[in-house]
């Protein structure tokens, strides 16, 4: 990500915006952090030359190791877990095994980049449900939809529904000049945060599934 990308100087600088003291430390982690990535650019054969130190921080309760490791981890974007090794016995025995560290570690990733994920999508998500409030509150002229008399059109009709996959159609509207202004209208106010209070209701229909 791009915060790896962070020499230790800028790292050790945005630590200390949280962290008072523990410069040796906040220095240390930093220069193992920024090694990790160097190594990461490195092509397979060279990784395997250049073995990644672990960092172990000892210290009294109270001095600021689980902050460093947890700001750090944010920095990067990285999952972070706090444990107790107390809390962690044999499998069989009362607590938690150590699996699901694992497994909370896994989590908190996914959860990291299912925000990352939301977070590009955003603005185009609320674009689209502003297009449907617009369309909601400024509706078109429904149309009425042609019945067929011929039988054979009216099977075929019913043989294509068929094969077609359950989801929701909209119903054909047609859409006047005065129709199209009033929704761009409604938009922008929407997207300006105009609208913010006004109510909307909206019909939902229940979908429906076949019996096999």
């Amino acid at each position: 990500m791009a915060n790896r990308e962070k020499t230790p100087k800028e790292i050790v600088n945005e630590l200390d915006s949280y962290i008072i003291g523990q410069d040796q430390a906040k220095k240390s982690v930093a220069v193992a952090l920024r090694n990790r990535y160097r190594r990461l650019q490195l092509d397979e054969q060279m990784q395997q030359d250049v073995t990644p130190k672990n960092i172990l921080m000892i210290g009294p309760t109270g001095v600021g190791k689980t902050e460093i490791a947890r700001r750090l981890a944010k920095t990067i974007s990285a999952p972070f877990v706090k444990v107790e090794a107390t809390k962690f016995t044999e499998v069989g025995y009362v607590g938690r095994d150590v699996e699901s560290m694992i497994r909370d570690l896994v989590e908190n990733a996914i959860q990291i980049v299912k925000k990352a994920r939301y977070s590009d999508v955003y603005s185009q998500a609320e674009k689209k449900a502003n297009r449907r409030l617009a369309k909601a509150l400024a509706p078109g002229i429904k149309k009425e939809k042609r019945k067929s008399q011929n039988p054979y059109e009216q099977m075929m009709n019913m043989f294509a529904q068929g094969q077609q996959t359950q989801e929701s159609e909209e119903p054909e509207e047609e859409l006047t000049e005065e129709i199209r202004s009033n929704r761009q209208a409604i938009f922008e106010q929407l997207q300006k945060g105009l609208l913010d209070n006004r109510e909307v209701t909206i019909q939902v229909e229940e979908e429906k599934t076949k019996i096999q």
